[in-house]
């Protein structure tokens, strides 16, 4: 089973705490390095903790702006796949968990799932389409002025192609197709 490649840590405030340490031990397959009352570590890998979760009913009680968006969470963090079939994988496995991504999107430069924790902390877990070389033409080239966003794939049609033996660079390829809308639940 694939994990992500890469990201030293976050650290997220939370009113959900112990829903939020299951939510990432099924993920990433993590799992805990400490934890207390107010504070929690995790891992999935030789790191000494990828994520961190503060306890806000126990650290801030009964606060004004308790479960808002100014009080918890991060916009998103991105996670880097080795492959489209690491990506792919990994899909699989979570949507086995009723864990969906809620923005299936193809940047260009990335083959992206978009998914929401339960306190909707957003990460994008992505796979590089192209060369560092060739995602930095594309940027500054007329295909991301025409549309900077990507396009909406669907996992389950790509996964598909994946298990039939697709080869790397058929799942890496752009679709046609118009620009993706950007969901609201994205919070951009």
């Amino acid at each position: 089973m694939s994990k992500p490649r890469t990201l030293a840590h976050v650290v997220y405030q939370t009113r959900q705490y112990d829903r939020m340490i299951r939510w990432y031990e099924t993920v990433f397959q993590a799992h805990v390095v400490h934890r207390d009352p107010a504070l929690a570590f995790l891992t999935f890998d030789d790191e000494h903790h990828r994520f961190a979760f503060a306890n806000l009913e126990l650290l801030r009680p009964g606060a004004a702006n308790a479960g808002s968006k100014g009080e918890i969470g991060v916009n998103h963090v991105a996670w880097t796949f080795a492959s489209a079939h690491d990506l792919l994988g990994t899909y699989k496995r979570l949507k086995a968990h009723d864990i969906l991504p809620y923005w299936p999107v193809h940047h260009g430069p990335t083959l992206s799932l978009y998914y929401a924790d339960p306190d909707g902390n957003r990460m994008e877990f992505q796979a590089d389409a192209l060369t560092v070389a060739e995602a930095n033409a594309f940027m500054a080239g007329p295909a991301m002025a025409a549309n900077p966003v990507g396009v909406s794939w669907d996992p389950d049609a790509l996964l598909a192609r994946a298990e039939a033996g697709a080869s790397e660079a058929e799942l890496l390829a752009m679709p046609d197709g118009p620009p993706s809308p950007i969901p609201a639940t994205h919070g951009i």
